[in-house]
């Protein structure tokens, strides 16, 4: 009878590569790899090799970009996905994505069972088991295996397996220190060592995307971004494609020092805990919308736009992106971005990114209503009525209600 087989989310480091060959000998089961590429750059190189070290029978890597970027950052974008108002949510957007590919990719090679590298105590578990579920309702159920939540072992068990396992690891036998790192296009989050003392200062060997603050260039850099219906589609007036863009914010507002995140964050788990990450991009592009928003949006639509961007941010936190209200969140936001084209110039200095110029055809902006120059067209006298009107409420219940005796 032939040995079932498991997928396996695979990124290539310690803990992905001890988890194949952990699933063989705990599950006697085949490994098939699959390394899902979301722009994590120089990591995945090499990953085949390690992953047939580690014993697996086959290794898929599937550059998925493209997708990640026009599927889930954009709309996530679009509907100010910042969740608790500071983190992006670049490795929450990624997970429902990487669950929709291992389902894929089990279907493909005719796995009965996937897994991924989560802990028992963070996010991802649920993003990835909630997804997996989701995705896979109407078909053959699929096992969901989870060794780092299953085995127990501390950090420094997992290194005594890898070597047992005759694993040769860059993160084995290093006195540097080791950050537990997720990085993809949107943005890296990263966490342990020294990070997790919440009174003492992220060490500069943490950040690898963004400039301390004394290397930035002296001089500002300004950056204009276009965008259509609430998609950033140009940089300086040139049409780039999505992943191109993100790719060039990241590199120039990371030059400038833009984009790191210090926050202490509410886990799903309900734990607190302190995260750091490095979001350049996003920092750029979510400063660029919120200002257009506030040209060609009106305030009624800007507030409630708020306050679904509030729920939609928790439900990508949380693994909920495989959900109807997450789709219909999603449609308001499309339309509510109709006229959201126009462009944002910003000014990159010294950690800090700021809007100096925002311009659209569809701006709601009057200059002629606005001014208080002799080309104003507003008409004062209408002021007097409409405030009449305006205050008839609080003035009738404290003609009648103050000093009123209530007991």
């Amino acid at each position: 009878m032939a040995r079932e087989k498991c997928v396996l989310a695979y990124s290539g480091g310690m803990d992905s590569t001890i988890s194949a060959v952990w699933i063989r000998e705990r599950y006697d089961m085949n490994v098939v790899t699959l390394s899902v590429d979301l722009g994590a750059g120089p990591e995945l190189i090499g990953v085949k090799e390690r992953a047939a070290q580690a014993g697996a029978v086959e290794s898929l890597v599937w550059d998925v970009k493209d997708e990640f970027v026009n599927e889930y950052i954009f709309p996530g974008l679009k509907a100010g996905a910042m969740y608790e108002g500071v983190y992006a949510l670049s490795t929450a957007l990624g997970r429902p994505l990487m669950a929709k590919k291992l389902v894929e990719a089990a279907r493909q090679v005719g796995a009965s069972a996937v897994a991924h590298g989560c802990t028992g105590k963070g996010n991802d578990q649920v993003r990835f088991d909630s997804g997996i579920m989701t995705l896979s309702a109407h078909g053959d159920p699929l096992r969901i295996i989870a060794p780092a939540r299953e085995w127990g072992m501390t950090r420094d068990e997992e290194k005594l397996y890898a070597a047992k396992a005759g694993l040769e690891l860059r993160e084995v036998g290093s006195d540097q220190r080791v950050y537990s790192i997720d990085r993809n296009l949107w943005g890296q989050a990263i966490e342990g060592e020294d990070l997790e003392d919440t009174w003492v200062e992220p060490p500069e060997d943490a950040y690898s995307w963004t400039k301390p603050i004394a290397d930035t260039p002296d001089e500002a850099v300004e950056v204009t971004i276009g965008f259509e219906r609430g998609v950033p589609v140009s940089i300086d007036g040139k049409a780039v494609s999505g992943v191109k863009l993100i790719e060039v914010l990241n590199a120039m507002a990371g030059e400038h020092g833009v984009g790191r995140i210090d926050h202490i964050e509410n886990r799903l788990v309900g734990i607190k805990s302190r995260e750091v990450y490095e979001t350049p991009a996003a920092i750029v592009l979510h400063t660029a919308i919120r200002a257009l928003e506030t040209a060609t949006m009106s305030r009624e639509q800007q507030r409630v736009k708020a306050n679904l961007s509030a729920i939609y941010s928790d439900m990508v936190y949380d693994g909920r992106w495989f959900t109807e209200l997450r789709t219909n969140i999603a449609a308001f936001m499309d339309s509510a971005h109709e006229f959201s084209t126009g462009d944002v110039r910003l000014r990159l200095h010294k950690g800090s990114c700021m809007v100096v110029g925002r311009r659209s055809p569809y701006s709601l902006y009057d200059f002629d209503l606005a001014t208080y120059s002799t080309t104003d067209s507003f008409d004062h006298e209408s002021a007097t009525g409409f405030i009449d009107i305006y205050s008839l409420s609080a003035r009738t219940q404290a003609r009648i209600q103050t000093n009123r005796e209530t007991r």
